[in-house]
């Protein structure tokens, strides 16, 4: 190529990267780096216009993205010093991709020669007039005339304003192991390579660049139930991005027990004291195609949850123990197929319910039954395929509903499917079926459907003190056990062992999202009550039970709830909730006055009567027990009740 070639094509790349620098001084505190080039027409060496640039760094699902100008410049501010993989693609051109190492306070610089797809029309990129030597000279001086200027216009602006250093680029975090996913804004000076107006200060901010491969990535999810709100990654690195969680609160239930113990509930536990609820550290790992995710959990979470599992009682080995610390952990593998296709396997936090189980992504901090008695965790290996952006088909592989082991001879098998056609329109199923999930009852299966759909009717474009955006979800739920004494529908096989239920909420948000209030509720009916949470009298928990409140075919369970939610949130990253809410069951099933403890403590027997003394009376049935206890009056109960009340202020953190 020839002096004059090389000038022509050099100078609006010139252009475009002497001006990504200029901006700089602004961002210097990030230590932050840019990415800038040309593609040409690997035949005829001709500039190629809107090819579409595609910017993703090396292991994660980090992404930015561009289109070129008319001279086929494009440049991509404010980037992370590390690897980045590029992308290159044109109607009428084979996808071009290369790897670069972007540094600190430096532009990378790039080339792409395009080679023309046989298979599809080649754009038109007829070669440009020659440019003589004076015209090219004059290009030159004018460029540095221009260089000049906006030189002298820095200075000006830095002498007339305190020195501040805007906030970095907004990058989407995209893991699409769970449902939540931002909007890409981007905060590049010149994107696509095109160059800055000669008045700053009238220049129309660009709009941001749309990724249009990264799943449910084109649209602003974080209005969603169940879905966190955070758009930045603070603790985001090269290989690993770092996740804290910290949920603290305090509860007074208005029947004051006087041992402080609530039952019945998969969020609030203890009342009139001050709580960790939750405390997870850790995040996800990202080298290459590699995926991983592990998430510690504390607080009184660790202790709670495992409680609800019966299936540790199959066989040797602790695994609530093992387990109990550890509410995420997997490790995978991203395959580029479609839009993505991820296998991972170990133990998944479940979808089941709409609502996440880390409350900070919540709407409401106590959920309805559907959501509170449902699975909070699977084991075993899952398969999430996209095969378009707004379309994801989730199967399982299972040990069971909610079990670290498998209970008797059958695995369970499910899965979600998750479909986002608009941006405010959401629908989830969740399906269960083939497993045996009741212990030592090998040939009883359970059947579990879970669907939600989630609807923003209002939103504000230009959001300002009033109602910014105002939403909706609702989730119905349908289950049965059939077999062994049991049927789904009732009849000569046995009484009808099944769960029906719905929660409807709704959510307005005002004042820039600084303020939310959410009002909702829900039902269930529950007959056999083997979704109903095993109530902790006496230490009690799913694989003891209690005779309290015992579950057996047709046993009935029928409870409705409502809940008023108040949020402040400062930050994307805190929230401030105050809630009010009410639960009522047809049996007696919340704790009252008297509490759930026996006489002198839980005596380590759960699953017998306890006596007035607070001894164990050795014996499941009642009459068994008075004898044992010398007389009826010499058994100890629990003080239930049908209602329970609930004032609840908790201080919500995830970074």
């Amino acid at each position: 190529m020839n002096r004059k070639s090389l000038v022509s094509a050099g100078a609006p790349a010139c252009l475009a990267l002497q001006l990504a620098m200029l901006s700089w001084p602004a961002f210097a505190g990030d230590a932050l780096g840019a990415l800038g080039g040309i593609t040409r027409d690997s035949k005829g060496q001709q500039p190629v216009p809107e090819t579409s640039i595609v910017v993703r760094a090396a292991g994660t699902d980090t992404v930015r993205s561009a289109v070129t100008a008319p001279d086929g410049t494009f440049s991509i501010n404010d980037l992370r010093p590390g690897q980045y993989e590029v992308t290159a693609s044109r109607r009428g051109f084979a996808e071009a991709r290369t790897h670069v190492e972007v540094a600190a306070l430096s532009v990378s610089q790039l080339t792409f020669l395009l080679a023309a797809d046989a298979a599809a029309p080649v754009a038109n990129t007829s070669p440009a007039a020659p440019l003589s030597s004076t015209t090219i000279e004059a290009e030159l001086e004018a460029l540095k005339a221009r260089i000049s200027q906006l030189e002298t216009q820095l200075k000006v602006q830095s002498a007339a304003a305190p020195p501040s250093v805007p906030a970095p680029a907004q990058s989407a975090k995209v893991l699409t192991a769970t449902p939540q996913v931002g909007q890409i804004p981007s905060n590049s000076a010149f994107p696509g390579g095109t160059p800055v107006a000669d008045s700053p200060q009238n220049q129309a901010p660009a709009p941001p660049a749309v990724d249009t491969q990264t799943p449910f990535a084109d649209a602003d999810w974080t209005w969603l139930n169940g879905n966190s709100r955070q758009k930045d990654f603070p603790l985001d690195t090269k290989y690993f991005t770092g996740e804290f969680r910290a949920d603290t609160h305090y509860g007074v239930d208005f029947n004051q027990p006087v041992d402080h113990s609530m039952g019945g509930s998969s969020e609030v536990f203890r009342s009139g004291e001050v709580q960790l609820e939750d405390l997870s550290i850790g995040g996800d790992l990202h080298a290459g195609n590699m995926r991983g995710r592990v998430l510690a959990l504390f607080g009184m979470f660790a202790a709670t949850t495992p409680r609800n599992d019966a299936s540790s009682a199959v066989g040797q080995w602790d695994v609530r123990t093992a387990y109990r610390y550890i509410s995420e952990a997997y490790g995978g593998y991203h395959f580029n197929v479609n839009h993505g296709l991820n296998v991972d396997a170990g133990i998944f936090v479940s979808y089941v319910g709409l609502f996440s189980y880390h409350n900070f992504d919540n709407w409401a901090y106590q959920p309805s039954y559907v959501s509170s008695n449902t699975p909070w965790f699977f084991n075993g290996v899952r398969v999430q395929w996209f095969p378009t952006q707004h379309l994801k088909i989730e199967p399982w592989f299972i040990n069971g509903w909610q079990s670290y082991n498998k209970y008797n001879g059958h695995p369970g098998l499910g899965g979600q499917i998750r479909w986002a056609p608009k941006p405010w329109l959401n629908i989830i199923g969740n399906q269960y079926a083939v497993g045996n999930d009741n212990l030592g009852l090998p040939h009883r299966g359970r059947y579990h459907t879970d669907d939600s759909v989630e609807v923003k009717y209002y939103d504000v474009a230009k959001p300002g003190n009033g109602i910014d955006k105002m939403a909706f979800t609702f989730t119905g739920d349908m289950g049965c056990e059939t077999g062994q004494g049991v049927t789904c529908h009732g009849g000569k096989g046995g009484p009808k062992q099944s769960f029906l239920g719905y929660m409807l909420y709704n959510r307005i948000w005002w004042h820039k999202d600084l303020f939310a209030m959410t009002l909702g509720g829900g039902a269930i009916n529950n007959p056999g009550r083997y979704l109903t949470l095993v109530l902790p009298v006496n230490g009690a928990d799913a694989v003891s039970g209690t005779p309290y409140f015992p579950a057996y075919p047709g046993a009935p369970f029928k409870a409705w709830d409502t809940t008023a939610t108040f949020d402040f949130m400062p930050s994307q990253f805190t929230t401030f909730r105050l809630e009010f809410g009410y639960r009522h069951a047809n049996v007696p099933y919340w704790s009252g006055r008297g509490g759930i403890t026996p006489p002198g403590g839980n005596n380590g027997a759960p699953a017998d009567f306890v006596c007035s003394s607070g001894a164990s009376s050795g014996q499941t049935d009642l009459t068994a027990a008075q004898g044992a206890c010398g007389g009826p009056g010499n058994v100890w109960f629990p003080d239930l009740r049908r209602g329970q009340a609930l004032l609840m202020l908790s201080v919500m953190v995830k970074l």
